[in-house]
């Protein structure tokens, strides 16, 4: 048995069903070793979207996503999508496969130090070696899925992967021991609560991780308390829940703030500042934040509790505490909803954003996912958007990549196969990931692309009106009628809300990928983002 074999064999016990990425010839012997495995080798358009599919695998999982790349320039390209794992917090393995062994210090074509580029980007940079392959990847897999999880990488040269092995398949069981916070966190929030007239909960990305969410949705409701997350958090807690309020800093978020400056005491359960620090939105408000880390704040947030351990313990035991009257009314939480919703969808020139979104969301079942990119739509989708279920609207948030959308939602169709996925990217985002269409028609992933065309590199556009500045750079062109097709991929245009909704049925009526082109109106946009 070779090394590549051994390494096969290893990542099959931990679970692994594919590995992403674009070959070159270090990376053959890995390949032919999978091709004789269970796990599937999925050839990607760029190295970039193998760490994207990966880091949506592990996020989904939790088990270890896995991209692989060759030297040089396919590691940087990698390091993109890696980068998403860091930030977004998802387990994933980074294999990049080297030069032989002898030639690791030498300057020869495309060779760079793999450990120095990923050394920022990772939980670790492990490098494997002709009898030393088994127990650093064991420990990388575990390294990867302990809290907080993450990417890990390791470097393969190419005479390791072809060395005959010397090892046996093992595994490093996750760490899984957390700090016991429950007492402080028990304390501070019985304390808080007996001073506080209006509190509100707010949960975030550590919370995506939580086993907790029913006994904390009890909390709120026996405490009639509103809730809002972040984009990340999205449907942990039921968002047709009656005391639902929002998402922190996306579209409207004038209206959340002002919501939030009604309150006068926050509890943050697994929020995490990696998707928007507290001091862009907390004010003077107090503070209670329960996570499995603790949270990196400035002096001037009022923190009343600040530790990271045992999330879900925590949670269970601060659960038990007993109701305390407080002012809120519901009739606040309807009128803000009311006015919140009203707010995204202003008037426009024919079809707009919010439209595409109301119309998906109607084609889409309970279980249904969402994925989507980076942009001025991010915003609106994630204030917009409704879901009651964990993982059925997902984007990057952390990394906040252009270029998840597609990779992403292929990757979530691999895992969700049954289930009805759709993505929805902007027309910025799609020129950087069209060529991914070519592997969604290659597994025959049945799901529809929504391309939000408006000419525009509309986020930015709006940031540039909010500073007074003109517009430069951020004009992509009069949008074109689209093409039958991309890369055999089946393409329609929708210009108005009737054909968007024929279009829908026809792409969730195939058995392999489509292109459905939106074209929109972007001035909404300068309405709802950075109001």
């Amino acid at each position: 048995m070779k090394n590549v074999e051994l390494i096969a064999r290893i990542l099959e016990a931990a679970g692994v069903r594919w590995v992403f990425g674009v070959p070159s010839g270090p990376v053959l012997p890995l390949i032919e070793a999978l091709r004789h495995s269970a796990i599937d080798y999925v050839l990607c358009a760029s190295e970039t979207s193998a760490g994207f599919m990966a880091t949506a695998v592990g996020q989904l999982t939790g088990k270890p996503g896995v991209a692989v790349s060759t030297l040089g320039p396919g590691a940087t390209n990698l390091a993109t999508g890696v980068g998403c794992a860091w930030l977004d917090c998802a387990p994933v393995l980074a294999i990049t496969c080297n030069v032989p062994t002898p030639w690791l210090e030498r300057r020869i074509q495309m060779r760079i130090d793999h450990h120095q580029l990923f050394q920022p980007l990772t939980k670790a940079t492990l490098p494997l070696r002709v009898d030393r392959v088994a127990v650093p990847l064991a420990q990388a897999i575990a390294l990867a899925c302990s809290e907080v999880p993450g990417p890990v990488h390791v470097d393969l040269p190419e005479d390791v992967s072809l060395a005959q092995a010397t090892e046996a398949p093992q595994l490093t069981q996750r760490r899984h021991s957390l700090a016991d916070i429950s007492t402080g966190a028990v304390a501070a929030v019985h304390a808080a609560l007996q001073r506080s007239q209006r509190p509100l909960v707010v949960t975030g990305l550590s919370f995506t991780r939580s086993r907790a969410a029913q006994q904390l949705l009890g909390f709120i409701e026996r405490q009639n308390m509103p809730f809002a997350s972040t984009l990340h958090a999205k449907g942990f807690l039921p968002e047709r829940h009656t005391n639902w309020v929002g998402v922190l800093e996306r579209a409207r978020r004038s209206d959340m703030r002002g919501f939030i400056r009604q309150a006068d005491l926050v509890l943050a359960f697994g929020y995490d500042p990696i998707e928007v620090n507290y001091e862009e939105w907390i004010g003077d408000l107090p503070v209670i934040h329960v996570g499995t880390q603790r949270a990196d704040v400035s002096a001037q947030v009022r923190m009343l509790f600040n530790e990271g351990g045992d999330m879900d313990e925590a949670i269970t035991k601060i659960s038990a505490l007993p109701p305390v009257p407080n002012q809120w009314l519901r009739s606040d939480w309807d009128a803000h909803r009311s006015l919140l919703d009203k707010a995204l969808r202003p008037v426009c020139r024919g079809l707009g954003p919010h439209h595409v979104l109301e119309i998906v969301r109607e084609n889409l079942p309970r279980d249904g996912i969402l994925v989507y990119d980076i942009g001025a739509h991010t915003h609106q989708v994630a204030t917009q958007w409704r879901t009651d279920l964990p993982w059925t609207c997902l984007s990057t948030n952390g990394w906040s990549s252009m270029g998840y959308g597609i990779p992403a939602a292929y990757a979530t169709k691999l895992v969700y196969p049954e289930r009805r996925i759709v993505a929805v990217v902007g027309d910025g985002c799609f020129q950087m990931t069209v060529g991914e269409l070519a592997v969604g028609k290659r597994l025959g992933l049945a799901v529809p692309t929504i391309v939000l065309n408006d000419g525009w590199l509309g986020l930015i556009k709006v940031k540039q009106e909010r500073k007074n500045y003109g517009y430069s750079g951020v004009f992509l062109g009069e949008p074109a009628d689209p093409p039958a097709h991309y890369f055999g991929v089946p393409c329609r245009a929708a210009k108005n809300e009737q054909e968007l909704r024929s279009a829908i049925d026809w792409g969730f009526s195939l058995k392999s990928p489509s292109v459905i082109e939106a074209f929109i109106d972007v001035e909404p946009y300068s309405q709802t983002v950075y109001d």
